[in-house]
C-alpha cells in the first residue's frame, strides 16, 4: 500500500516515518535524444551514443547510462513522495543496475522505509533507510537502490 502524507504534499519528519511505509513516484519517459545528450556530457561510451556500436555491444542496442537512470530516479523521488522536510540529504547509498534502460522506457520508482533511527547525539535529527526499485513499463526492475537519508525531527525529544 502506498503511504500518503497526512496532507498531500506535506513534508515528513523522522517522527512521521515508520518501517514498512511505501511510496510511489510519478513516471518519466526516457527518449533516445535524452540518452545520447546525457551520455555525450557525462558517460560518452559508444553503447550510449551510437546505435550501430550499441547493437554490437553486450547491450544489443542503445542503453542509457546507469548514472542517467540514477539521475532520473532522483528527480522522480524529489518530485514525489516522500517529501522529507529539509530535502533528500543522502548520507550513504548503494546502487545496482539489473537491466538496461532503453529509449521509450517509462520509469517509475517504488520505495519502502527499511529503518528509522533517531540520532543518539543530535536530538533534532536521525536517519531513515529506504530501498527503491526503479521499474520500466513492463514492471521489470532496472535499478535497485538502498540509501540512508538525514531526516529532521518534528520536535527534539
Amino acid at each position: 500500500m502506498t503511504h500518503k502524507a497526512k496532507l498531500d504534499g506535506e513534508d515528513l519528519y523522522l517522527d512521521d516515518l515508520q518501517v514498512g511505509q511505501r511510496f510511489a513516484t510519478g513516471s518519466h519517459v526516457i527518449s533516445e535524444s535524452e540518452i545520447k545528450a546525457f551520455a555525450a556530457q557525462f558517460d560518452p561510451q559508444p553503447f550510449h551514443l551510437d546505435d550501430e556500436a550499441a547493437k554490437r555491444s553486450i547491450f544489443g542496442g542503445l542503453a542509457a547510462s546507469g548514472w542517467h537512470t540514477a539521475a532520473i530516479t532522483m528527480r522522480l523521488l524529489v518530485e514525489s513522495e516522500p517529501r522529507i522536510a529539509g530535502g533528500l540529504i543522502g548520507v550513504h547509498g548503494h546502487i545496482s543496475w539489473l537491466r538496461p534502460t532503453r529509449p521509450s522506457d517509462v520509469l517509475t520508482v517504488e520505495s519502502e522505509v527499511i529503518e528509522v533511527t533517531p540520532s543518539p547525539g543530535k536530538p533534532d535529527r536521525g536517519h531513515v533507510t529506504m530501498r527503491s526499485n526503479t521499474r520500466n513499463q513492463r514492471g521489470e526492475v532496472v535499478q535497485l537502490m538502498s540509501f540512508k537519508l538525514l531526516a529532521k525531527r518534528r520536535s527534539p525529544k
